[in-house]
């Protein structure tokens, strides 16, 4: 394969006519844009994706962790895009804007360790679209006979960070256990028990431990965080070693989440594991926590890159924006809705419970 490099910035060509040459989806392949030639990528990179010690942002910006992309800034939304050789002018992947491709820059980031190339053609991609629409309640019936063009599908590497941390979470708290007692009462002359539940609460101290592994933030503030988060489960033993090769065809983001405050967003997804294995700790029928404080030991992090197909569709005048898992097929986004379905199923049950209603008088009347 022909190789170039200019500075860090390396481009690959067709070894049978020097053409631009892309990455192919669920393959170890690239083929040429203009001849088609396909050809194996005979020496991926083999080393291991390796965990870095997280000690502060600043160490992690050694020269030898930091890599060189050459990107341009959306002026409207905001996003970071990292561009290849081959680029002369473009869209901005996110909001549709014309980025001005001469104005770009030379941003010094965080290599990142992996990868999970694209493994859904851009073809199958389109297809769990048109599946997903088929499947959505109460949507207009106009939207699910409406077809998106298949060549507005783009596949977007974005941006992730990954947490290890092995925790220690000191805790007090009070246990809740149920008891019943009987209550006697007197009504209108006559004496009624019942029997009412109660708590006996008592306090309780501990430490509970738990060790996460490759906890997900993305470093997108590009994208709709709840339908990102929502394309989980990503299959991470299939991370790559990071090779540029596999980004060709497709488009990378930088990331714009820092180090530092993903990992605070880290610790806000370990949160809930925390507090349920405290309360576990805690037993009983109920739990309050008084208080609590978690330490964060043999912290490490990756850089990775996950694939992710993107489009919009406009339809009746408003934009609706989805995407789709480019390892599992995971699809996520806005729908419209069609008031005039969800106002004849709100009818329809309200009828049927009036129905069940007169049912019911008319069975006791004949009693």
């Amino acid at each position: 394969m022909n190789e170039n490099i200019s500075g860090n910035v390396k481009q690959y060509a067709c070894p049978q006519c020097g053409g631009h040459v892309t990455f192919l989806p669920g393959t170890n392949s690239l083929t040429c844009a203009y001849c088609g030639f396909t050809f194996d990528i005979n020496d991926p990179a083999t080393h291991p994706v390796e965990e870095k010690v997280f000690l502060s942002h600043s160490q992690s910006e050694d020269e030898k962790n930091l890599i060189a992309w050459t990107t341009v800034r959306c002026k409207a939304c905001g996003a970071i895009v990292k561009l290849d050789n081959y680029t002369v002018g473009d869209l901005c992947p996110f909001c549709g804007t014309p980025m001005v491709v001469e104005q770009t820059s030379i941003q010094r980031v965080i290599k990142p360790e992996g990868v999970i190339p694209f493994q859904i053609p851009q073809k199958k991609a389109y297809e769990l679209f048109q599946q997903w629409k088929k499947k959505l309640w109460f949507a207009p019936s106009a939207f699910k006979k409406w077809h998106i063009v298949p060549d507005k599908f783009l596949g977007m590497y974005v941006p992730y960070w990954t947490f290890d941390a092995q925790t220690i979470t000191a805790y007090r708290g009070l246990r809740g256990d149920y008891y019943y007692v009987t209550v006697t009462t007197t009504v209108n002359g006559k004496t009624q028990q019942r029997t009412e539940r109660r708590i006996r609460w008592s306090p309780r101290s501990g430490t509970v431990q738990y060790f996460f592994d490759d906890i997900l933030v993305v470093a997108s503030s590009s994208l709709p965080t709840k339908y990102v988060y929502e394309l989980e489960p990503w299959d991470l033993k299939l991370l790559m070693p990071f090779d540029d090769r596999y980004l060709l065809g497709f488009k990378t983001e930088m990331y714009q989440l820092p180090l530092k405050e993903a990992f605070e967003v880290a610790k806000n997804r370990m949160e809930p594991v925390i507090v349920q294995l405290i309360r576990d700790d805690i037993g009983g029928d109920e739990q309050q926590i008084l208080a609590k404080e978690t330490t964060y030991e043999n912290v490490t992090f990756k850089h990775i890159l996950l694939p992710i197909y993107l489009s919009s569709f406009r339809f009746k005048n408003k934009v609706y924006h989805f995407l789709i898992n480019g390892q599992t097929g995971e699809v996520q986004g806005e729908r419209p809705y069609s008031f005039w379905k969800i106002f004849f199923f709100v009818l329809f049950i309200l009828a049927f419970i009036g129905l069940l209603l007169w049912i019911t008088g008319a069975f006791n009347q004949l009693k």
